[in-house]
């Protein structure tokens, strides 16, 4: 009885495979060491280049002058050592437990989403209200939100299993809440993080078995909206427009510059880059070098062959986290499965559109490369949503060892 207790305490780990901090003890086989160490070399990665690209930023930039050489730098690796904490104990946590709190994870990134909108609470950044200050860093409710909603949508189709088919009961008020979500998303206003709750959701409802007819009609709804939104916001057209030719001197200059200055930072790194910190670009020619285009300046500083392990990394890590979801869909275990696929979704788009607009094959969208810009929030998320599928994965191995979980 003793032993059972203990083991219940320790999220249904046996005690004798705990080490001191309470943390499983994990040997080789335990584990994915893809999924563990292709996002830790990411972020480590990542970390060098927000120095390079930070660096001079209070040298080369007006809006920077007052800060330090090392601000960005240091705000980043304070982040990262916090994400690495709390992905410890998050992995502890076994995959029923956050089945349970899906819901109440949602909720409060709803909460958020409502606060950050809120005069003097949330924070206004280039005509954006993105940020919950909080002192030591800026919390951003949407990267909360993407992890809720894989989660959610997850723990939803599993709920709605028997209705999932079914427009009213079971696709309708998902669909409700994804609007409501999108609602609050595009008065901060921040389009690209709704698109990647839209992915997330609809990959999930997909995957969960929903009528394909039903999921027809709602891409055509989604898309009819997204061009709409495009065509009756002056803004957002004009950028689209000046995406369609970047060369012309007017949108050189205004719209397409962000795109201009990118393209020339590949230009000039070639085949094996110009070398780290030798960047140009970043000397204030190329805005937001440390957060959105901060692929560009991997582009420059390591040329052809820093693009491609960028993206040999980002394929490998999503084709192994959906190969853990297929073992743990064969164990019968839905809300991991899909929840772990949602997961994947969510970094597979966003890696795609972030490299799409910095080479110039998408629209300018402001998203950020998962694990590597510069962002203490999306970092964070990032390795809570990595744990989460380490745990999935862990609990998989257990399974097949007949062991139980």
């Amino acid at each position: 009885m003793l032993g059972w207790v203990k083991k219940l305490a320790n999220g249904g780990v046996d005690d004798s495979n705990v080490n001191t901090l309470g943390v499983p003890k994990l040997v080789r086989q335990d584990i994915d060491l893809v999924v563990l160490w292709v996002p830790v070399l990411l972020i480590f990665w990542g970390l060098i280049m927000v120095y390079s690209a930070s660096v001079a930023l209070p040298t080369s930039s007006r809006k920077y002058a007052e800060y330090s050489p090392y601000h960005f730098f240091l705000r980043h690796a304070m982040a990262i050592c916090v994400a690495f904490v709390l992905a410890i104990f998050a992995f502890r946590l076994p995959t029923k437990t956050w089945e349970k709190l899906a819901p109440l994870l949602f909720a409060i990134a709803l909460f958020l989403l409502i606060l950050v909108l809120v005069p003097h609470i949330g924070r206004s950044v280039n005509g954006s209200r993105r940020w919950l200050p909080l002192g030591i860093m800026n919390l951003q409710p949407s990267e909360i939100m993407k992890l809720a909603c894989a989660l959610y949508a997850a723990s939803y189709c599993v709920r709605k299993q028997d209705n999932i088919k079914d427009f009213s009961k079971g696709v309708a008020p998902m669909a409700f809440v994804v609007g409501m979500v999108g609602l609050l998303l595009i008065l901060e206003p921040d389009l690209g993080a709704f698109m990647i709750v839209v992915s997330i959701v609809m990959g999930v409802i997909f995957l969960g078995g929903v009528n394909y007819k039903v999921f027809a009609a709602l891409v055509a709804a989604l898309v009819s909206g997204f061009v709409a939104m495009i065509i009756f916001t002056p803004y957002r057209a004009a950028r689209l427009f000046a995406y369609l030719d970047p060369w012309q001197i007017d949108n050189a200059q205004g719209g397409a510059y962000q795109l201009t200055q990118s393209l020339i930072a590949f230009g000039r790194g070639e085949l094996f880059g110009v070398g780290l910190g030798d960047s140009i670009q970043k000397m204030d020619y190329l805005p937001e070098a440390h957060t959105d285009f901060i692929f560009a300046v991997i582009g420059e500083e390591f040329g052809l062959l820093g693009v491609w392990t960028v993206i040999i990394a980002f394929t490998i890590l999503i084709r192994r986290m959906f190969a853990i979801a297929r073992e743990a869909m064969a164990f019968e275990r839905t809300f991991q499965a899909l929840a772990v696929q949602g997961l994947a979704i969510w970094f597979g788009v966003q890696a795609f559109i972030n490299m799409g607009v910095n080479m110039g094959v998408l629209p300018t969208k402001g998203l950020t490369l998962p694990f590597v810009s510069y962002g203490g929030s999306a970092i964070l998320m990032g390795c809570l949503a990595i744990a989460f599928v380490l745990r999935v994965d862990f609990e998989n191995r257990r399974l097949m060892r007949g062991e139980k979980v």
